[in-house]
C-alpha cells in the first residue's frame, strides 16, 4: 500500500479536537467527533492493507492479528502502568475500585461495555475523572477487527463485487441500528460495536475502490476541479462539526455522518494534487499524525489525573501545557 501523508495529516485532524475537547476548550464542543473520523481512517488503512493480502493471495489471519497486537499493545500496556501509582496516591477508595475494574476491562478490550454499564453517559462530568475512559473506542476497533478479517476472507470467494455490496449492506443495517439506538437507548448506541460498525465499513469501502492515481480520467481538468472542492466540502464538514456539534447531537445517528463523509472525501478526493492534500501534507500536521495514537493514550489519564489532584476545574493554560 503506497504510503499517503495526507492520511497522517487527517490524523491529527482527528486527534487535536479530541484532546481540545476533553480539555473543555472553549469553541471544541464537537471535538468528540475526531473519534468518528479515527474509525473511517482506520476501517480504510486496515481494510486496504487486507485487500492488497486478497487480491494477491497471501492473506494470514495470524500476521493480521501480530501487526495489531504490535501496533496497540506495548504504548497501551505502557500508559495503564504509568496509571497505576498516581491512582494508589490520588483517587478515592471508590474512585480505585472503578479504576481497577477499567483496567481489568482494557487489558481484555472490553472497555466499553464497562463505560456503558457504570455510566451510559459519555459527556457526563463524573466521567471526567476516568483516566482510561478514552480506551471505549480501542476497545471497538479490536471488537471489529476480531470479526472483519476472518468474514472479508470468506466473503471473498464469491467475489470482490459481491464482497462490496455485502459490506455495504452490513454498513446499512448497521446505521440503521445506530439511529435506532440513539433514539432510545443513547449510552448503548455510543459504546457499543454494533452501532459503531457503519463508520468502520464506511472506510473499508473506499479501499475497494481504484486508487485515484490508476484513473486515468483524473488527470482531465473538470476532474481536477471536482477533486479540489469534494476535498475542501470535507474538510469543511470536519470543520463544521468540530464547533457546531455539542452533547445534543452526539453519535453515532445521522449527524454523525457529517464528519464522517467528510473524511471520507479527504480520502478520496485530498491528494497531492490538491490544496487540502498538500495542507494535510505540512510536515507539522503529518508529525502530529505520526503521533496520533500515542497523544491519544496519553491525554486523558493527563486530564483526569489533574482534576482529580486540583481542588478546582484546572486552568487552560495547565491543559494546554
Amino acid at each position: 500500500m503506497e504510503y499517503r501523508r495526507e492520511i497522517d495529516g487527517l490524523r491529527a485532524v482527528a486527534v487535536l479536537p479530541v484532546i481540545l475537547f476533553h480539555a473543555r476548550i472553549r469553541g471544541f464542543s464537537g471535538g468528540y467527533v475526531g473519534v468518528d473520523v479515527f474509525f473511517v481512517i482506520s476501517g480504510y488503512l486496515i481494510t486496504s492493507l487486507l485487500v492488497a493480502e486478497l487480491d494477491q493471495g497471501r492473506s494470514s489471519i495470524a500476521g493480521f492479528y501480530e501487526r495489531r497486537a504490535r501496533r496497540i499493545l506495548p504504548a497501551l500496556c505502557v500508559v495503564m502502568l504509568a496509571c497505576l501509582p498516581f491512582a494508589w496516591l490520588w483517587m478515592l477508595p471508590y474512585q480505585l475500585v472503578e479504576f481497577a475494574k477499567s483496567v481489568v476491562a482494557v487489558s481484555v478490550f472490553s472497555s466499553n461495555f464497562l463505560f456503558w454499564w457504570e455510566a451510559g453517559n459519555y459527556f457526563g462530568t463524573a466521567n471526567d475523572l476516568k483516566p482510561l475512559l478514552h480506551t471505549w473506542s480501542l476497545a471497538v476497533e479490536e471488537q471489529y477487527y476480531l470479526l472483519f478479517p476472518l468474514s472479508l476472507m470468506l466473503a471473498w470467494r464469491f467475489g470482490r463485487r459481491n464482497t462490496v455490496r455485502l459490506v455495504a449492506g452490513v454498513a446499512m443495517i448497521s446505521l440503521a441500528l445506530a439511529v435506532w439506538g440513539w433514539r432510545r437507548h443513547a449510552g448503548m448506541a455510543f459504546y457499543l460495536a454494533p452501532f459503531r460498525g457503519w463508520e468502520l465499513l464506511l472506510g473499508a469501502m473506499l479501499a475497494f475502490r481504484a486508487p485515484v492515481a490508476d484513473n486515468r480520467a483524473a488527470s482531465t481538468r473538470s476532474a481536477r476541479l471536482a477533486k479540489e472542492g469534494l476535498a475542501l466540502a470535507g474538510i469543511l464538514l470536519i470543520a463544521w462539526a468540530i464547533v457546531s456539534f455539542d452533547d445534543i447531537t452526539q453519535g453515532p445517528t445521522l449527524f454523525t455522518l457529517v464528519p464522517n463523509v467528510g473524511a471520507a472525501l479527504i480520502i478520496v478526493c485530498a491528494t497531492s494534487e490538491t490544496l487540502v492534500g498538500r495542507m494535510l501534507s505540512h510536515r507539522w500536521l503529518v508529525g502530529v499524525g505520526l503521533v496520533s495514537y500515542s497523544a491519544y493514550l496519553w491525554h486523558q489519564p493527563l486530564f483526569a489525573f489533574a482534576r482529580i489532584r486540583a481542588r478546582e476545574e484546572p486552568g487552560v493554560l495547565l491543559f494546554i501545557g
